[in-house]
């Protein structure tokens, strides 16, 4: 039987696990609710400026994303963040201050009690963590000090996660930075072991930059989409639902008559699992249900002309010891070329997050009022007429890799065990930045690819 698959969800994992799989020839089909391709990475062009609806760029932190980016070079280009954006600012008693990137910073800077600046000179000989479910609150208090969790670690974690420190399990979050600890016994030791080791020409291509796509993200998803082949996605498919068949998988839906296929690929979150995929049984998939999310309100805020305190950084990132009612703030026209008008500015302010839903919840016209008063006060506007002001609300914005990730990572092994050819991929495992989701989408493309054919479906979980 030739290979014959369907992906669920026509966002970045799905687009390219498909576009692996299409390049290698294998027959693809993917399906989403959605009217347009992208998921979340959606970009909207209007009057002038240039703003993200979801994610608002990338890091170049795999070979796969760079590769990815390389094959439609033909119709997007890559765009490498200003040099401005290097900088990060943290909040600190009411005050910007730029995170610290060396050692003279690092003693200079007032974020850090001396104490942990002291205390950081014996990082490189503690020993290595013993738990892996430690927290990474737990961690870096263990490691580093208080005042580093509190002014460096917490608002880096409220930027990636909207998350809390506490809560977060290093091992599943951050796992490079377990790994480090754990492979080498020091952040410090291990980062500086770890520099010096040789790497080949394609591990050397992961800068570690910060990107974007020049015109915005859905460039990069729209090229991904037209090589892949409009025909081949399908749109608009709602109550979608996968069943196993006599040699694969059945799809179907409202607008979507049943088809098989050889493997199928699910790229949905936790909360929508058993929807797609009602033939397994409820204690296969409550751990994956569990998965925790940062309901989080995206504000897009532009101004034609900026009067406010310069905004050459990457952003502006706030401590929840500040007791602020943002998150921090992303400023996207320092970062990228062409986002608002010349002389003006495009922020991405984000609200909510895992402490604080009654914020998210608040209604637009409180939203607004919010805005209003902390854009005064952090950012020394005086007069509050923004000439774009764009809300998007996400009850699920982020996934939480919290304690309950181990039993949920078991759950789709034993569920992708019992079942042959059907993978459980997305944002429930393997991490949440756009490298992530196109490592692991290149990724299943290739165990697609190298494995064979389901001749019967007929375990149950």
């Amino acid at each position: 039987m030739k290979k014959r698959v369907a992906i669920i969800g026509a966002g970045i994992t799905g687009l390219t696990t498909a576009w692996y799989l299409k390049k290698s020839g294998v027959d693809v089909t993917v399906f989403d609710r959605n009217a347009h391709c992208g998921g979340v990475i959606r970009t909207t062009r209007h009057d002038g400026f240039v703003y993200e609806n979801g994610p608002n760029s990338g890091t170049l932190s795999s070979p796969e994303a760079v590769e990815l980016i390389e094959d439609m070079a033909d119709l997007c280009e890559l765009e490498i963040a200003d040099e401005s954006s290097k900088f990060r600012w943290i909040l600190k008693d009411g005050r910007w201050t730029a995170l610290p990137a060396g050692l003279i910073g690092g003693i200079r800077t007032p974020l850090f009690t001396w104490g942990d600046k002291f205390r950081l000179l014996g990082e490189p000989w503690r020993k290595a963590g013993t738990n892996p479910e430690e927290s990474l609150a737990d961690l870096v208090r263990r490691r580093m000090g208080h005042s580093f969790l509190r002014y460096a670690i917490d608002p880096f974690v409220l930027g990636v996660y909207a998350g809390d420190p506490e809560k977060l399990l290093t091992r599943y979050a951050f796992p490079k930075l377990y790994n480090l600890e754990q492979r080498y016994g020091s952040f410090i030791g291990g980062s500086i072991r770890k520099m010096r080791e040789p790497k080949t020409d394609r591990e050397k291509r992961a800068t570690k930059q910060i990107f974007s796509i020049r015109g915005g993200l859905s460039n990069l998803l729209d090229a991904m989409a037209a090589k892949i082949g409009r025909e081949h996605i399908c749109l608009n498919t709602n109550e979608l639902a996968v069943m196993p068949a006599a040699n694969g998988y059945t799809v179907s839906g409202v607008n979507v008559p049943p088809q098989t296929f050889t493997h199928a690929v699910s790229t949905v979150g936790g909360y929508a699992i058993r929807a797609l995929l009602p033939f397994l049984a409820a204690s296969a998939v409550a751990d994956i249900e569990r998965m925790k999310y940062a309901g989080v309100v995206q504000a897009s805020v532009g101004f034609r002309q900026w009067e406010g305190v310069g905004l050459q950084a990457f952003g502006g990132l706030i401590p929840s010891v500040e007791r602020r009612d943002i998150l921090g703030a992303l400023f996207m026209s320092s970062q990228f070329s062409g986002r608002a008008p010349e002389r003006g500015a495009l922020l991405s302010v984000f609200i909510g997050g895992i402490r604080h839903p009654e914020l998210a919840a608040l209604n637009d016209v409180q939203i607004q009022a919010l805005l209003e008063s902390e854009f005064r006060a952090l950012f020394g506007l005086k007069r509050w007429m923004p000439d774009l002001l764009v809300l998007n609300r996400y009850t699920h914005a982020i996934p939480q890799y919290g304690a309950e990730s181990g039993a949920r990572l078991r759950s789709i092994a034993a569920v992708e065990s019992a079942y042959p050819a059907l993978y459980l991929a997305g944002h429930i495992r393997d991490g949440i930045g756009i490298s992530d989701r196109i490592k692991q989408g290149r990724a299943t493309a290739e165990k697609i690819i190298n494995s064979g054919v389901a001749v019967s479906v007929n375990s149950a979980l």
